[in-house]
């Protein structure tokens, strides 16, 4: 092997030789063992004076830095001169090392050894340095849901209580700077109140760890709190993910609290959901983890008068030890820690590991790793086809990551059907999309301040890194192969069960209308106790065009689904109880199940299927009806329940993310103004409005012509294509077309001069038509709709103008050429000429009366 020598090695600084030196030590370049050289140093006269070995203490690698590139630099014994760190760079051969070692981790992915790269925080949050694991624990029972408390329950104003607990607030209209490990640097607060004595029983509340959620807390009576929920950060809205701790407990106390400040109307807290609560003593002693707790459990409207109106959830709970730990959350919390421990053990098993790789998608605004596995065999990769999922795009929504990791669980297993899967699929799986939200405790947002399952059509890269860098997988993806399935894994706050928003297949016909439904019923008989096909909604609204799910099926995925968990449980089958960690796992393997029958070589799965959703959608139609020509409307409600009709709206497009490189700007909250855009008029219309004697469209887009009359405002009638339309006969009159010379000239006289010479011409070949002055030079005002123009305020023509109304057009001759649009002609050459041909024909009556008409020629057609 060997090694280019850097010419000022003995010049550089010690942080950089340190790098240097422990990037060398790990492929091998150096043994570290001490040697004589090793205790050497330049003295200011360029001799050799090195101490190290005198020291008698073990240094490591990074320590022997500036030592170890002297050895490169001069070899083992030998001194440095005067001029030595002046040479040219040399090649230095190294004995005794074979091929180098694998490329390093750079993007400090987990490994099976050393610690776990720490999460990165806005540099306004303050976090403790106690790390918060919890353990996995099956209740032996289901957890039925509570009895709703139908009357509300005001507790006592905060006004009137002690504030116990109380972070200092983001400023509001601040955005996101930086970040660092660790969160704010500098010495913690103290936003706990402080204990009086021992007999003191206030609660202390913590919630600055990673996905903690508490902003205040105020006690209102001796066991009575009422708790208010920060908002998103850089948000003054989204409240609904808590998950906080309490400490200082009592044992068979009953405690009250309220969460003043939740957001949404509805929730299933109002159908018998309850909280979660762990124990830290009952985790240690007994082995028991996360489970339901509460009664009179309340979800009512606030009383505080201000619009957006606030919520307000309710409970009473007992604690089981005094002094204990205790955690409330709103689901089962997933931290972005706890990724990064699943994958280090992913990636320290040989098995695993040989056949899913996990790379750095992207990092995020924090600098936070977005990670993204791919799993495959390791043969027969060109014919494959692709499965993409994803989750945790709303931070909030910690079922998504537990359904992710079931699906892991079993696609990374040694079971027959994860070997098929392996072998027929490339899996490209990104389990976590929103990392900063999950590590601040966010419901909804990015540190952008706005909803990143809206801006997969037109997020920046600079302000949604993980939305954008995944739709360039999946472009990247689709050049590859075929897409055959997208899933995105959401969280519901206000439905039971498990079920799928899907996008209707209206483009392609009525035979692929059903087939975006196959999926979901073969889930639905895989997994008959948890997903409800019934909820399943297929309507792609206009406020969802920037989902995730809308644009992968955009882009070409078919089967592209967003599939929503319920926060609380399940419904059907007689069950009315909560989902449980080992459920929500489940579906994961549900999903593979499926993937396999919807993938069966022979068709008779997929085609049973789709005689049965057939037979659905004609039962909820009714009899006699056909459902293939019937509105997704009427064949189901819109998806308007869902949380993500909770956002911010689109987002407004300031960049080409898709095919620019640079760093786009970062999205600041009140920055973004919705603003609607100016139509842009066709090219058609835009020339018309430059040619003095360009033909002029009707509202149906049919040329002025001399047999058909383009509009009311021309000739009394409408086009052909409105509903009203009545044609007319034509007369079989027509005079000899005279030889009307041209003008040249552009502008008003060029058009005048033709008007004249019509005139002229048509009262020599029809008597009394002079006095038929064309109304169109009266016109008052034009107005142009939507690239169609409509004259309006003409002029009526005379009644004693008209036994045999008569429509003009001048056509080019061998100077002018023809264009294949309706007739439209191309102007000639400057200083040509063309005769021009009248053609008169009979017409129906202009204005209000029939009977009522009026000359018509192409020179006005530019008003």
């Amino acid at each position: 092997m060997w090694l280019l020598r850097h010419p000022a090695a003995q010049a550089v600084p010690e942080p950089y030789d340190s790098f240097m030196h422990g990037h060398l030590y790990y492929y091998g370049y150096f043994q570290g063992q001490k040697t004589a050289s090793q205790q050497s140093s330049v003295s200011p006269r360029g001799r050799t004076e090195c101490h190290c070995a005198d020291s008698g203490t073990r240094q490591d690698p990074s320590s022997r830095a500036a030592c170890s590139l002297l050895e490169l630099r001069h070899g083992a014994g030998s001194s440095p001169g005067p001029s030595a760190a002046l040479r040219a760079p040399q090649m230095v051969p190294l004995q005794g090392y074979g091929s180098p070692r694998e490329p390093r981790a750079l993007f400090a992915l987990p490994s099976a050894r050393g610690p776990l790269p720490a999460p990165r925080w806005p540099i306004e949050c303050e976090v403790i340095k106690e790390t918060i694991e919890h353990i996995e624990w099956i209740p032996p029972a289901p957890e039925p849901f509570c009895q709703p408390t139908d009357h509300q329950w005001l507790p006592t104003g905060e006004e009137q209580g002690t504030v116990v607990y109380q972070l200092s607030p983001v400023p509001s209209g601040s955005r996101f700077t930086r970040a660092r490990a660790g969160g704010a640097p500098g010495p913690l607060s103290s936003p706990a109140a402080a204990l009086e004595g021992s007999q003191d029983n206030t609660l202390l509340f913590e919630s600055r760890f990673e996905s903690g959620n508490l902003q205040k807390a105020v006690k209102v009576g001796p066991y009575e709190y009422v708790l208010t929920l920060r908002p998103d950060l850089y948000t003054a809205k989204h409240t609904q993910w808590f998950y906080f701790r309490v400490q200082n407990t009592r044992k068979d106390t009953v405690y009250c609290f309220t969460i003043a400040n939740l957001a949404k109307p509805k929730s299933l807290y109002g159908q018998g959901m309850c909280p979660l609560f762990y124990s830290q003593k009952d985790a240690q002693s007994r082995g028991i983890g996360w489970r339901r707790i509460g009664t009179d459990i309340r979800y009512y409207r606030g009383n505080s008068g201000e619009e957006p109106a606030a919520f307000c959830l309710s409970w009473s709970a007992c604690f089981p030890h005094d002094g204990d730990t205790c955690y409330f959350a709103h689901s089962y919390p997933y931290t972005y820690s706890d990724l990064q421990r699943y994958l280090r053990a992913v990636a320290g098993d040989p098995a695993r590991s040989q056949y899913c790789v996990v790379r750095a998608l992207c990092r995020s605004l924090a600098g936070n790793i977005v990670y993204m596995l791919t799993i495959t065999a390791p043969s027969g990769g060109a014919a494959k086809r692709a499965v993409v999922l994803s989750a945790r795009v709303h931070p909030g929504e910690s079922g998504g990551s537990w359904a992710m990791q079931g699906f892991l669980d079993f696609i990374l297993s040694a079971a027959p059907d994860a070997q098929l899967l392996r072998q027929l699929f490339v899996f490209k799986v990104v389990p976590m999309l929103n990392p900063d939200g999950v590590v601040v405790g966010n419901s909804r947002c990015s540190l952008a301040g706005r909803d990143p399952n809206r801006a997969y059509r037109t997020g920046s890269r600079g302000s949604f890194p993980a939305v954008w860098h995944l739709r360039a997988v999946v472009e990247r993806l689709l050049a590859e192969r075929e897409v055959v399935l997208y899933c995105d894994f959401h969280g519901h706050s206000r439905k039971n069960n498990v079920f799928v928003y899907g996008c209707h297949g209206s483009r392609g016909g009525s035979e692929a209308r059903l087939r975006e439904r196959v999926f979901p019923l073969m889930l639905s008989k895989n997994a008959p106790d948890k997903f409800s096909f019934s909820s399943c909604k297929f309507k792609v609204q206009k406020s969802k065009e920037g989902t995730g799910r809308v644009v992968m099926w955009r882009m070409g995925i078919a089967n592209s689904y967003t599939i929503e968990v319920a926060f609380g449980g399940s419904t059907l089958g007689g069950r009315n109880s909560h989902f449980t960690v080992e459920d929500l796992k489940s579906l994961g393997y549900h999903l593979c199940d499926t993937l396999l029958d919807f993938c069966d070589p022979s068709p008779a799965k997929f085609q049973q299927c789709l005689d049965e959703v057939d037979a659905l959608l004609r039962q909820r139609l009714g009899s006699g009806q056909s459902w293939s020509d019937a509105p997704t409307s009427e064949l189901e409600s819109s998806t308007s329940g869902s949380d993500s009709s909770v956002s911010d709206g689109s987002l407004e497009r300031r960049e080409s993310p898709w095919g620019q490189k640079g760093q786009g700007a970062t999205v600041a909250p009140g920055q973004l103004q919705l603003r609607r855009r100016k139509r842009l008029r066709s090219r058609r219309v835009r020339n018309a409005t430059r040619r003095p004697n360009a033909t002029q469209w009707s509202h149906g887009g049919d040329p002025v012509s001399v047999a058909q009359p383009p509009s009311a405002c021309h000739s009394g009638t409408r086009s052909a294509r409105s509903p009203t339309f009545v044609p007319q006969q034509p007369q079989s009159w027509s005079p000899k077309p005279p030889s009307v010379p041209i003008p040249t000239r552009r502008g008003r006289g060029a058009a005048a001069e033709l008007h004249r010479a019509v005139s002229e011409e048509l009262h020599r070949a029809v008597p009394g038509a002079r006095t038929a002055e064309c109304h169109h030079h009266t016109a008052a005002r034009a107005t142009r709709m939507e690239g169609n123009a409509t004259t309006a305020g003409h002029r009526r023509a005379p009644r004693s103008a008209i036994a045999a109304t008569t429509a003009i057009s001048v056509t080019t001759t061998s100077s002018g050429t023809a264009s294949s649009r309706g007739g439209r002609v191309r102007p000639s050459s400057r200083g040509a000429t063309a005769g021009p041909s009248l053609r008169v024909a009979a017409a129906a009556g202009c204005g209000r009366r029939p009977g009522l008409t009026a000359l018509r020629c192409s020179a006005c057609t530019r008003h």
